[in-house]
This record gives structure tokens, sequence and C-alpha cells, in this order.
């Protein structure tokens, strides 16, 4: 996602260029002073203390809870063709700054986000921030709906949760030859730079799962599928000097669909 400043003035757009869909991928870090003053109220436990605890309990950090330490997003033509992509306020992933920069790209685009569990995770995580730092999203709520606003995959592929998805999105992404969850031989370390090479990762499986889902729909025949997958790999090749996990990500690649 461009960062564009908000008295930026804008041009037409060449409609080859002009951005459709945004594919977004977002993680969170609990709130070590949230959790403390709201789960463990007049105990005095230090945030780092309160996330512990939260942990040890066993059930996953609630999103309300959290806050955004990484949002990747790619931008997507009407064609589905892959534009560019970015991980927000790199290297620096300030939170308050990566909601700032992805509501006031929401409503620049006024493109349709597509995310895989967003209605689960990504857009409550974002909604929140937004509420947490008094950051406008107006355009966004004024057009939320659940039918034709934002693509959640997850939906999609699991009729709206009546049949749940073993493996999620790493099994869509292995059926198609993409990497999918790295094997057990990449580093897994938790560094902000890290996490955020993951969520990017995810972003671009996101988006050739989404690619495939438009060749069901109708949207694009299987060799228009092709073109776009082409061409964007030739991205990611082209990009990989400023994002060195893209040299993984391609190593990754597999024939596994047509095997």
């Amino acid at each position: 996602m461009t960062v564009v400043e908000p008295n930026a003035r804008t041009t037409s757009v060449d409609p080859g260029t002009r951005t459709a869909f945004l594919v977004v991928n977002s993680a969170g870090a609990p709130d070590g002073r949230l959790l403390a003053a709201v789960k463990y109220p007049g105990e005095n436990l230090s945030p780092e203390v309160a996330i512990a605890r939260a942990r040890a309990e066993g059930a996953p950090v609630p999103v309300g809870f959290q806050v955004p330490v990484c949002v990747c997003v790619l931008r997507v033509a009407p064609d589905f063709a892959l534009l560019n992509f970015k991980c927000l306020d790199e290297p620096h992933f300030r939170p308050r700054e990566i909601v700032n920069q992805f509501w006031f790209g929401v409503t620049h685009y006024k493109a349709r986000l597509v995310t895989f569990d967003g209605r689960g995770f990504d857009l409550p995580l974002l909604e929140l921030a937004a509420f947490r730092y008094g950051i406008a999203a107006r355009d966004y709520y004024l057009a939320r709906d659940r039918y034709r606003g934002p693509i959640d995959l997850t939906d999609w592929f699991t009729n709206f949760g009546a049949a749940p998805l073993a493996g999620g999105l790493d099994v869509l992404a292995k059926l198609l030859g993409k990497p999918g969850k790295p094997t057990e031989s990449a580093p897994a370390g938790n560094t902000i730079q890290e996490v955020n090479d993951r969520c990017l990762c995810d972003a671009l499986d996101t988006y050739f799962v989404f690619l495939r889902t438009r060749v069901l729909t109708g949207d694009l025949s299987a060799e228009q599928e092709a073109e776009q997958v082409a061409g964007a790999k030739a991205l990611l090749r082209e990009k990989a000097a400023d994002a060195p996990v893209l040299h993984r990500y391609l190593a990754d690649w597999t024939d596994f669909a047509t095997g």
C-alpha cells in the first residue's frame, strides 16, 4: 500500500494500474497494561507478568487485548494482477502509525478488502485499534456489509462457518503449489521484522488463493490465472533485493497442484 499524504492531490488513474482490491494480513501483540487493568485488576502486575499469566492460562489472548504490530497489504488491479505490496510503517512498525496508514489507505483506494479469517481477526484488530487511537474509518463503516463488503476467504471456503476447513490457509496454498507455512528448517524467530516477514508471506498466499477463487467464480479463466501468477512471480523476484524473505518464499514454491 502506497502511503499517501492526507492533503495530496490525486489525478486520473490508468485503469490498468488502479487498485480494485487490497489483500490484507495482520499480526497483533498482547497489550500487557490493558490485560493487567482488565483481567487482573488490583494485583499490580507488570505488563510482562500480565502477558505471561494470560498465556499460561492456555487460551489465545483475545483480539481486544492486542495491538497491531504488522499489517501487510497487497494492491491488486481490476484484472486481478498483483500491482505492489507493503508492510506498513516498515522498518519502524509503530502500532499507531500502522493503523493510521491502513485506514487512510482504505479511504484513499476505495478498494474491496480481501482477507483470510479477516472477520475473525484482522478486521476486529484494526477496528479496535482505530477506536483506541481515534482514527477515522468513515467510508469503511458506511460501506460495511456482510455480503457486498470485504471478502473473507475463510467464509468463502467454510460456507460461512458451516463446514470447518482443516489446515486453513496452509492447505489451500500448498494445494496450489505455493509455500504455505514455512518448512521446519526456516527461521521462526519473533523479532518484529520476522513477524512482518511471515505476515507478508501469508498475505501472498492469500492473494494466490484469492486468484484461484476467481477462476471458480468465472471472473478469470485458467489461462488468465496462469498469466497473473507468472506476473506476480516476476514481481516478487524483482522485489526480493529489498525484501529478502521473498527469496525463501520463491524457493518454497512447488508444482504440487500439477504433479
